[in-house]
């Protein structure tokens, strides 16, 4: 624990340039109110909370102001104290006291203008100060905090008020001048322990925003990590993956994977700045070609069908290059690729431990390079449990495997025959696209729980207008609006992994002879 400072020491750094706010803080969030709160907090002598810094020798290369405060530079061979945690509270009250710097150009800083109301009662709980518009100031009864470190202010607004008010003033003064901010300082140099400190400390609040720290590690004149990103989103959103292109998260670990085999937090963050500049444009080309893969191979039109989005870290990897020309897997590695991935979905592998992941990322480089490799070569067996054991939910992992499995076999409308649309189908993924096979009222009489009657084998991917016209139908009813072809209709229900005939009405049939099929059907798709 560093000695306490006093308002005016905290003043007094800030303008030497020694406090100082690292570009990954979020920027200054607080409202008068809460600025006023804190006034009367430290006036009355309640706790108000720490500052906590981190000291380093090394400049950050990007940094924010001070709220709306452009911070004078440096002494270079005086160490830089960051502050980690309590921003706002330092913010605020240098805002309220300091009377040298003056506030960027169209930045708000009226909350800056706090009063003492020198005629509010002595309360415990209600506050004695207040912001105020300056039409609103009453100087015969509030007293601007912004004086209080300026002496001849000070002293000419004192020649103007009552006597009588003198011993109030006084006491305002004293408490404040007198008023110390607990300090907690720590030395390093290790960006890694600086991350993990962020991330503790905000844990309860804003979570640690990874992409900020490595921007401020890897920022140039001609490079902003930021940017790249944002860009990269605006290319992946026509395709349906603009999730993708806002979860720095998960670009980050591409990254990692890519320049590091490993997607740990802690390789994000030892990440050398200069190499992620170096290699942004390869790390660039195995996203998009991770996410190309994932639309022509698996019929994933949106990542509210892909099962774990993180598959596309070891997939980035595979498809990362610096060529002009994208990687192309020949038929060996197309075929590994498409078995690992079904293999990694019916078995919720990256539900487990990271460690997984990390292991098919170095797999996936040498399969990549065309060395022997073992992708894919974990256990993956299947049974009927996981279509009647998982209720539909396009949340849930289990039932967008089963919709993508569905689109491998390119499902036919019931209706009309012709092969659904499955790029606008599935980018929606509305509950509409879907359909109950057997409809919930007809089980609901047959006292079929609901569990079973929602589960994925009960559903099938189904065009919005047929999904309207065949409603609760039962299957015998709906079969009059099928084809009256009996070979269209085979091929319909061929195609929707269905077996041939569901047209009976009985239940406890179709879900056994449905199961069997699905089962069939993922372990051809694993093999």
């Amino acid at each position: 624990m560093a000695d306490p400072l006093f308002i005016n020491d905290l003043i007094s750094q800030i303008l030497r340039g020694h406090l100082r706010i690292p570009s990954f803080q979020r920027g200054f969030v607080w409202d008068a109110d809460r600025v006023a709160h804190l006034m009367d907090s430290i006036y009355k002598g309640y706790p108000f909370g720490s500052l906590l810094f981190w000291r380093t020798r090394t400049a950050l290369q990007t940094e924010r102001q001070l709220g709306p405060f452009e911070l004078p530079d440096n002494d270079p061979d005086y160490p830089i104290d960051y502050i980690l945690d309590g921003q706002q509270r330092a913010t605020s009250i240098f805002g309220v006291f300091q009377n040298a710097l003056t506030p960027s150009e169209g930045e708000d800083h009226s909350w800056t203008q706090i009063y003492y109301d020198l005629q509010a009662p002595l309360d415990a709980q209600d506050s004695q100060f207040l912001f105020l518009a300056e039409n609103e100031v009453d100087s015969n009864c509030h007293f601007p905090l912004s004086i209080l470190f300026n002496p001849p202010a000070y002293r000419q607004f004192l020649r103007t008020m009552d006597d009588s008010i003198a011993d109030t003033v006084d006491r305002l003064y004293q408490r404040f001048t007198t008023a110390s901010i607990p300090v907690q300082t720590f030395s390093t140099d290790d960006r890694a322990a600086v991350a993990i400190v962020f991330e503790r400390i905000n844990r309860l609040g804003v979570e640690l925003d990874t992409l900020q720290l490595l921007s401020a590690w890897s920022w140039s004149e001609e490079f902003d990590l930021q940017e790249q990103f944002s860009t990269l989103a605006n290319e992946l959103a026509p395709y349906g993956f603009d999730d993708v292109g806002s979860d720095t998260d998960l670009l980050l670990r591409c990254c990692a994977a890519i320049i590091s085999e490993n997607a740990s937090p802690k390789t994000i963050i030892d990440l050398s700045g200069v190499e992620v500049r170096a290699r942004f444009a390869e790390v660039r080309a195995g996203i998009l070609g991770a996410i190309d893969f994932l639309r022509t191979s698996f019929k994933a039109y949106s990542t509210k069908v892909l099962p774990y989005a993180t598959a596309i870290i070891p997939l980035s990897v595979f498809f990362a290059t610096t060529r002009d020309q994208s990687t192309h897997p020949d038929s060996t590695q197309q075929s590994t690729l498409k078995r690992w991935l079904w293999r990694t979905f019916f078995t919720r592998r990256y539900s487990k431990r990271l460690e997984q992941l990390n292991q098919d990322v170095r797999e996936i480089r040498k399969l990549r390079d065309g060395a022997p490799n073992n992708l894919g070569e974990f256990e993956h067996s299947i049974d009927a449990s996981f279509f009647t054991k998982s209720t539909f939910n396009v949340r849930n992992t289990n039932a967008r495997t089963h919709i993508l499995m569905l689109a491998s076999a390119s499902p036919l409308d019931f209706i009309s025959g012709e092969e659904i649309a499955l790029n606008s189908v599935l980018r929606e993924c509305n509950k509409k696209e879907f359909h109950h096979i057997y409809p919930k009222a007809l089980l609901k009489e047959q006292n079929i729980d609901d569990k079973t009657i929602n589960s994925i084998a009960n559903f099938c991917i189904l065009a919005r207008a047929s999904n309207n016209r065949i409603s609760d139908s039962q299957p015998s009813k709906y079969r009059a609006l099928m084809p009256e072809d009996s070979e269209t209709v085979t091929s319909i229900m061929n195609h929707a992994l269905c077996p041939a005939d569901i047209f009976h009405d009985d239940f406890n049939r179709f879900l056994t002879e449905r199961c069997d099929l699905l089962v069939r059907t993922a372990q051809q798709l694993m093999a």
